[in-house]
């Protein structure tokens, strides 16, 4: 068994009952389908006038001989019906019989369907939900490397070709076969002579069938890379319109998308070129049998005499149920390789390693009490060494500040105090618990972070403020949007807190969103702050008024700034200046000015540029 078919067992399981109900209507299904065509026999009878003359009510003589018995018994009725009456009667009776059967078939189809329907839908929502789970739970580090586009593409396109592709096998299992083995018992009782052909014939046309569909899985595959591929281009795009249309790169990336979509167009249409050969070939494989079937089973009953016309008109018919059946085996089955390559892309995410995560045993921290150590501290992304032996001591309710340039590993220790990024030597404490061996929910309960760049979400300003805090009242919201400095553009809005604020929050300016996200870190109200270049994306004026909230927000709080602009940081209780990841001075901002090293270039080189 494919080790794909294997993994989606489990997420079937749990709709166990309406699988089986699933099998129980297909087996009726296939026969009720097999009696339908078996019952043509007695309808020719009548209308041929060939009927046997059964003139009393068979005995019944055990399950063994049930088909005797029925048969008997319906011969019984024509009989009578058409001495009694007339001979419409019983023809009435064998066409109503015709009717019912297939009105059973139709049904137990019907409702097969419809637990399979259960079944698909119900695994496609909890494989999108176990996905999304392990979406959001993968650390920052794996999305780097990663094509978000190309994550999104397993999430909706790949889980949907799972479904729709997957639960094709209850059918190939089940109903299909079960229509074909049914005939063929039906067959075989009418003339076993004639069924042998049909038994040469199945595993040839399953040889032919299967040779078609060999390279189908590798090509889906490829399909659905090239279609993650194509989500990416499509998502970046979008997400940087502004730098796309400034620097008139619009053919840039109209080409890139159309030489994505021309290789999709490629390799679905070979993908395509095989699943459609799969039905004419089936069928044209099964015409070739019935055609035989017809000149040998003629002969008997034209020169041997040994079959009966009507039954062998029954016979065709019942050959010709196989086909269908045949025919969705030969498709289903291609259909099931598309699903097998989806699934195994489903599944490389869901069986990502998470790099970091809980230790079984992890404590959940209450409170910050007394100080954050970051001890020898070794860092690299992938070759390239960010911090050396980097060591540092945060007291509670002081305001360290991070400065120096680009590179030298500031926003690194932002990233490693969070965890959004595990330290590779070294350990940082906090009140002497390593943070490995504390709960990431309670580490990033006690931190507020506000970012470079002020990531906001497509809703109002209220839904953005209130993701730390999430039963904040409208009140608690106005009053972080005070304290930020925010309230007084925020109040001139149409509606206020309730405004939509667009997709990325577009429809503000940096400035705005830079102190939407303040605001957010306020309303959360963490003992410890981290603001990883808060100010950069700010202009003086709104810089100035941020300054002035962030100084609210720091006075009883742990904080560590990661500074670009120096004058926002002067009033800090450390000042520490990074260089190649290492700490090269250290003090408060007048004596690190009296020291007359690299803090006093930078003041100088930004107080020149200004």
């Amino acid at each position: 068994m494919d080790e794909n078919i294997k993994k989606i067992i489990p997420f079937a399981k749990k709709y166990k009952a309406n699988v089986v109900w699933n099998i129980i209507h297909n087996i009726l299904y296939a026969l009720f389908g097999t009696i339908g065509m078996v019952m043509i026999f007695p309808v020719l009878k009548v209308l041929f006038g060939h009927g046997e003359k059964v003139t009393q009510l068979p005995e019944y003589n055990g399950l063994l001989h049930i088909d005797t018995y029925l048969n008997d018994t319906l011969f019984y009725y024509v009989n009578y019906l058409s001495s009694k009456y007339d001979p419409n009667y019983a023809l009435l009776l064998t066409v109503s019989l015709v009717i019912i059967t297939f009105l059973f078939k139709n049904l137990f189809g019907y409702l097969g369907l419809q637990h399979l329907t259960k079944v698909k839908t119900g695994v496609l929502r909890d494989l999108r939900e176990k996905m999304f789970k392990k979406i959001i739970e993968l650390p920052v580090p794996y999305y780097s490397e990663k094509r978000k586009g190309d994550v999104m593409a397993r999430m909706l396109g790949d889980v949907n070709e799972v479904q729709n592709s997957f639960f094709m096998v209850l059918e190939l299992i089940v109903k299909e076969p079960l229509t074909i083995l049914f005939s063929l018992i039906a067959m075989i009782n009418i003339s076993w002579k004639l069924t042998l052909f049909v038994f040469i014939f199945i595993p040839i046309s399953g040889f032919v069938i299967s040779k078609i569909g060999k390279s189908l899985k590798s090509k889906s595959a490829k399909a659905q890379q090239e279609n993650g591929h194509l989500i990416s281009v499509v998502e970046e795009t979008l997400s940087g319109l502004k730098v796309v249309k400034g620097y008139n790169a619009e053919h840039y990336f109209t080409t890139t998308f159309n030489d994505s979509i021309n290789r999709l167009y490629r390799i679905t249409n070979s993908i395509g070129k095989k699943n459609n050969l799969a039905s004419p070939m089936s069928e044209f494989l099964g015409i070739i049998v019935i055609s035989i079937l017809l000149f040998y089973g003629g002969n008997l009953v034209l020169v041997d005499k040994s079959l009966d016309g009507e039954l062998f008109i029954a016979y065709i018919a019942l050959a010709y149920n196989i086909l269908t059946p045949a025919k969705s085996i030969s498709k289903a089955s291609y259909q099931v390789k598309n699903g097998l390559a989806a699934a195994e892309r489903v599944f490389e995410v869901l069986e990502v390693e998470n790099s970091i995560t809980d230790k079984p045993d992890a404590i959940a921290l209450q409170d910050f009490g007394h100080e954050i150590q970051l001890k020898n501290i070794n860092f690299s992304y992938e070759k390239e060494t960010v911090l050396k032996d980097f060591s540092l001591t945060i007291p509670k309710g002081k305001t360290v500040a991070l400065v120096g340039q680009s590179g030298s590993g500031k926003s690194t220790i932002a990233n490693l105090l969070t965890r959004f990024y595990d330290v590779q030597q070294g350990e940082i404490l906090i009140d002497g618990h390593n943070i490995k061996d504390v709960t990431m929910q309670s580490l990033r309960g006690l931190t507020g972070l506000v970012t470079q760049d002020s990531i906001m979400f497509n809703g109002t300003i209220k839904d953005n403020i209130r993701l730390g805090k999430l039963d904040a009242t409208d009140e608690d919201v106005i009053e972080a949007l005070k304290i930020a400095n925010a309230y007084e553009f925020v109040k001139d809005l149409p509606e206020g807190i309730h405004t939509n604020i667009g997709d990325s929050g577009n429809k503000l300016s940096g400035g705005q969103k830079q102190r939407l996200s303040i605001a957010r870190a306020v309303l959360k109200n963490p003992p410890i702050m981290i603001l990883d270049e808060a100010t950069s994306a700010l202009d003086t004026e709104s810089e100035k008024f941020v300054q002035v909230a962030l100084e609210n927000m720091m006075q009883h709080r742990t904080s560590v700034v990661i500074a670009h602009r120096l004058s926002t940081i002067q009033k800090a209780d450390v000042i520490v200046v990074m260089q190649k990841g290492q700490i090269v001075e250290m003090g408060k901002h007048e004596e690190l000015m009296l020291y007359n090293g690299i803090y006093k270039k930078l003041v100088e080189m930004q107080s020149f540029e200004s």
